[in-house]
């Protein structure tokens, strides 16, 4: 088990943090996305902080003076002790190291221990993390939404049928307002918002006609439409009117996931992030390009976007097939 050398240590009663968190509140506010982070971002960075800063009080660690080995020492604890994977400790150190760089910038330490200490190592191939609905299924899935019945299927056929052939992810489809909607002649689009970017997401036609249908029977039945509402709204008795939270999105997605026995299968089990990868992976399937399929998900980095290209091609074009011997 690793020691604590190196780092400053205090009895737990005397460690104070209050510099500390005013510093990284002040960076949250003014620094974080040129002071124009989304409340999501903000509650994410600091709950990670908060989560490090515990841990450096039960540790009797002052943070003020903790070293390269103490912030090995954590990533240490987050694999071994808490049993996070690799992705989410990038996360925590990540924001780690945002608490050490608004320190530095208000002058309370010289440098940041945590520049350079990356995350464990990702044994699990990439790919096999993606999980994606064939054609076939993501047809059923679609299809056994009716859109003759009340506004909730409507909702619900629209919210599926974007994340699935759009790729839209959760959080981007829980911030979307009515105001959102964008006519360009007779062509719709969504304006969403991810992390660091907004792009338009154009809809294929039989969306936007599920679109408008949904916004039209919303209004008859008396719920706002105006431009700051919310363009996905709950419609159960309790909330009924207000934003759909992530939480209820992934309800209704594993509802139907689940009524088309799609949720689980014999080696597979699916998300709602998993018609994101749906979408991916089906349109470079049917010949959409590398670029387009980046620019339709909204990956900053191309090689993301590849990896939908690699499972395809791992099972399309194995090259096992062209040994060509009979085994029976």
């Amino acid at each position: 088990m690793p020691t604590t050398t190196e780092q400053t240590t205090a009895p737990i009663a005397e460690i104070n943090c209050d510099e500390l968190i005013g510093v990284f509140t002040n960076f949250l506010q003014f620094d974080v996305a040129n002071g124009n982070a989304s409340g999501d971002t903000i509650v994410t960075y600091w709950n990670q902080v908060k989560q490090y800063l515990e841990w450096c009080r039960n540790s009797a660690i002052d943070p003020r003076g903790a070293t390269r080995e103490t912030i090995k020492i954590y990533r240490w604890w987050l694999l071994e002790q808490r049993g996070y994977k690799p992705k989410t400790i990038a996360i925590k150190l990540t924001a780690v190291s945002r608490l050490y760089d608004a320190a530095m910038e208000y002058g309370l330490i010289g440098s940041n221990p945590a520049w350079g200490i990356k995350p464990p190592t990702e044994s699990i191939d990439p790919a096999a993390r993606i999980t994606y609905l064939e054609q076939g299924e993501a047809t059923t899935l679609l299809q056994s939404i009716s859109t003759n019945l009340p506004l909730k299927t409507l909702r619900d056929k629209f919210l599926l049928g974007v994340m699935t052939l759009e790729g839209t992810r959760t959080v981007e489809m829980y911030r979307l307002n009515v105001g959102d909607v964008v006519r360009q002649g007779q062509r719709v689009g969504l304006k969403v918002s991810s992390k660091r970017h907004t792009r338009v997401v154009p809809l294929i036609p039989q969306l936007a006609q599920i679109l408008e249908a949904y916004l039209a029977m919303r209004r008859g039945d008396g719920f706002d439409c105006m431009v700051d509402s919310p363009l996905s709204i709950n419609l159960s008795h309790c909330g009924r009117g207000e934003r759909l939270s992530r939480r209820g999105i992934r309800q209704v997605v594993d509802k139907y996931l689940q009524a088309t026995n799609l949720k689980y299968m014999e080696g597979r089990t699916l998300s709602t992030h998993s018609l994101r990868h749906t979408a991916g992976t089906l349109a470079l399937r049917n010949g959409a390009s590398l670029r387009q399929v980046q620019d339709l998900l909204g990956h900053a980095d191309p090689r993301t976007t590849a990896i939908y290209a690699h499972v395809g091609d791992r099972w399309e074009n194995n090259p096992a097939l062209k040994v060509g011997i009979d085994l029976l």
